[in-house]
């Protein structure tokens, strides 16, 4: 689908990059000539994604960094710096996320989500803007956030208040810091099935069947078409795209949104008496049994 040097040399910084959905964006630009930069708290983790992403002589470079701290955020992206010259492109994908009766949580439960996905994006947005600006160079920042960023939901609030903190810092800055070169970009991903991330939003079978029948495509997303989303929304293809989030779920939040969308659930039979009760000239009233 894309040019295979459509990212050539762009030094891209990805948050959360040794797992899940940032590896899988880091891994497709890697094929596109993007060099790389990964960061999370995980040394371990990242040094074996690295090795895995790096063969056949692409360019990876690691350094564990907790986002929740701004002093271990500089160090890193001096790093960054030091070893690629610049930073071309940042993406806050770093998050943190787990379901619970809202009544149920502590102060600590809900800043444990907070600290990560709206503190460490503010703090990562910050330090790499404030280069950006200091520099004169601007750049591209892509921030994941969810459908639920707008929309709201039950049982997740404190990463729903979060990526929507998120997705107001995508959108003011896409005025603020636009004369400075630097543009801003969401993606808002339905379900992605990462490793960990599943059992802790839908514990059983039977709840993530539940919710995989809530998309109208009936069926999960691929990471790859998440990545290659991304690769397109941080080139120079997309560079008139500022401030706005790109939803990618099959239609999830939209099955949600619309009054009468349960209506798929309507058989045959019920279609056929619903038309003859129009054609009388019949009606009901929602909590009629008919």
């Amino acid at each position: 689908m894309f040019d295979r040097e459509l990212l050539k040399n762009k030094v891209v910084l990805i948050t959360g990059g040794g797992t899940g959905l940032g590896r899988a964006m880091g891994e497709r630009f890697l094929e596109l000539g993007a060099k790389l930069a990964i960061t999370s708290r995980r040394e371990e983790v990242l040094a074996r994604a690295a090795a895995e992403m790096g063969v056949g002589g692409k360019e990876v470079y690691y350094k564990s960094c907790d986002v929740r701290n701004p002093h271990q955020i500089e160090e890193m992206v001096d790093a960054v710096e030091r070893r690629f010259g610049r930073i071309d492109v940042l993406i806050n994908n770093a998050a943190g996320n787990f379901a619970s009766p809202t009544e149920r949580l502590s102060p600590r439960a809900v800043d444990a989500v907070l600290n990560i996905v709206l503190h460490g994006t503010f703090y990562m947005t910050l330090e790499v803007g404030k280069r950006w600006i200091e520099q004169g160079t601007g750049g591209t920042m892509l921030n994941i956030v969810t459908t639920y960023a707008s929309t709201g939901s039950g049982f997740v609030v404190p990463s729903a208040a979060a990526k929507a903190g998120v997705l107001a810092i995508t959108r003011s800055l896409a005025v603020e810091w636009a004369h400075h070169g630097i543009r801003q970009a969401a993606i808002a991903p339905g379900l992605f099935p990462t490793d960990g991330a599943g059992s802790r939003l839908a514990p059983t079978p039977e709840l993530a069947e539940k919710l995989v029948n809530r998309v109208p495509l009936r069926r999960v997303g691929d990471q790859a078409e998440l990545a290659n989303l991304a690769a397109y929304l941080i080139s120079d293809y997309a560079g008139y795209l500022n401030g706005e989030v790109v939803t990618i779920d099959g239609g999830e939040w939209l099955q949600g949104a619309g009054q009468f969308n349960e209506l798929l659930d309507v058989t045959e039979e019920q279609w056929m008496r619903l038309a003859e009760m129009t054609r009388k000239g019949q009606s009901f009233a929602p909590g009629q049994n008919q």
